[in-house]
């Protein structure tokens, strides 16, 4: 016969023992149902555009200064071909400055050239007949994918310079070198400023000429 242990007692020690209160949770802030206002940019002032302006002069110095007016010589105007649509309405700007200014079509020769790079060479030629009090240069070239724009646009702007200084003849540039077509659109009335600046530098050599003579 297998003798039977006595089952132990169960231990209920623990049972009487408060457990201690659970320690109250901080209290959070209340989270704001709006998002914090983003603090607004100061909007950085729109670039300065080139624009033609007077510039303030002492009364006590004397004062040479050519004018855009009428001329009794001849007024030659080179135009680029390519991008014909832009130095078509280039040449419509310079025609309309030319007739307000009070230039008969009589004294007008005009000259197309194939592009912007043949431009210097023909302001150059007209500029040595000694027949045109002044040379008005109109082209166009529009940025593309490759870096022709960049020689062409450099070599035309430099060489129209060099023609000018060679022979002494005025010669303003009426070049848009833009990004896009629109921006070249949007510039078209620089036909006139180049017919202005051409006149005005035509009659400030004018000038010199006649003081020099005087002076002689």
């Amino acid at each position: 016969m297998t003798e039977q242990r006595p089952e132990a007692w169960p231990d209920r020690s623990l049972e009487n023992v408060v457990a201690p209160e659970p320690e109250p949770e901080p209290e959070l802030e209340p989270v704001p149902d709006t998002e914090p206002e983003e603090e607004e940019e100061e909007e950085s002032p729109p670039e300065a555009e080139h624009a033609a302006g007077d510039i303030e002069i002492p009364d006590d110095v004397d004062v040479l200064e050519g004018e855009a007016g009428p001329t009794r010589r001849l007024v030659a105007v080179v135009v680029s071909k390519f991008n014909g649509e832009i130095t078509t309405k280039l040449l419509e700007s310079a025609l309309a400055e030319l007739d307000e200014i009070g230039i008969p079509r009589s004294q007008l020769t005009i000259v197309p050239v194939p592009g912007a790079f043949e431009l210097p060479i023909a302001a150059m030629a007209l500029a040595k007949t000694r027949r045109y009090v002044c040379v008005v240069a109109l082209g166009c070239v529009i940025r593309g994918e490759t870096p022709h724009f960049d020689f062409v646009a450099s070599e035309a702007a430099s060489g129209l310079q060099l023609a000018g200084l060679e022979t002494g003849i005025p010669i303003s540039f009426g070049v848009l070198t833009c990004d896009t077509k629109e921006q070249a659109e949007a510039r078209v009335d620089k036909g006139a400023e180049a017919v202005r600046t051409a006149l005005e530098m035509a009659d400030l050599f004018s000038q010199l000429r006649q003081n020099a003579a005087a002076a002689g």
